[in-house]
């Protein structure tokens, strides 16, 4: 679940939380079960499936693995999980509408865990989608993957930010700049603020400890957002196609611990 940008993040004041290696442990154990209660979802999704389904889905499994579905009231947001579909970029509320052959769906989802929170996302094509699409998808795949890279200590933010934008940019698309990753921990919205866009060695330095969610969100054409009719959501201002990735991201002295993957 993303945040609102509150700017460039370079002459923000954070106040960054380190963790412990107990509480990272916590934090990628919670992780990895986020990260199987998505591929059961994954593996759901297909034309003539309602939204809401994933939501039920979503809280059955959250429940089921000894965790409480983090996403629901913050901010007043009333379910479990985000679904967002083609021009949707984030936040949507599950409802009745239903996935059609072509679309793409970003499923956004996050878990309370033993005190802790995890946070992740991916978007999934239903059914045979068009070669854009396609290449929507794996360029904000391939982005968080170079981001996630840059997440050393002695590193900054803002290299984060700038190797995301310049490889989206560099395939055409934009990189919403309105919304943002988030540091995490024993509250699902900490700081820092992480920008998908930014200048090399400017920002907050990075820290063994750290624990940050990098979530580029990518769109097919111009990067402007605005509110959807649900007062949740964001969708693009031009109806062009939105894609989101997310991965919830440990800072150690050998570089970048990925938590929420199996």
């Amino acid at each position: 679940m993303v945040v609102i940008a509150t700017g460039e993040g370079y002459n923000y004041y954070f106040m960054i939380k380190i963790k412990t290696q107990e509480e990272i442990q916590i934090m990628a154990e919670g992780g990895k079960l986020l990260a199987k209660i998505m591929k059961q979802l994954e593996e759901k999704a297909k034309p003539g499936i309602a939204t809401k389904f994933f939501n039920e889905l979503a809280e059955d499994l959250i429940l089921k693995y000894g965790g409480e579905p983090n996403f629901k009231g913050e901010d007043g947001f009333p379910a479990a999980i985000c679904t967002s579909i083609n021009e949707e970029i984030v936040h949507m509320v599950p409802s009745d509408r239903l996935l059609k052959e072509g679309d793409i769906l970003s499923l956004d989802i996050g878990m309370k865990y033993k005190g802790y929170h995890s946070d992740m996302a991916v978007t999934i094509p239903i059914g045979k989608i068009n070669f854009e699409a396609q290449r929507l998808i794996r360029t904000t795949k391939k982005a968080l993957k170079r981001g996630i890279k840059k997440v050393k200590p002695g590193n900054t933010l803002g290299d984060i930010g700038n190797t995301i934008e310049r490889y989206v940019e560099s395939q055409g698309f934009s990189v919403v700049r309105e919304l943002c990753g988030h540091g995490i921990g024993k509250e699902l919205h900490e700081d820092p603020e992480v920008l998908n866009f930014g200048k090399r060695h400017r920002g907050e330095k990075l820290k063994e400890g750290m624990v940050i969610c990098i979530e580029p969100m990518v769109t097919q054409g111009d990067w402007h957002i605005k509110r959807s009719k649900d007062g949740y959501g964001f969708e693009t201002k031009d109806g062009s196609l939105a894609c989101h990735f997310e991965h919830e991201i440990a800072i150690t002295k050998n570089g970048p611990w990925i938590l929420t993957e199996e």
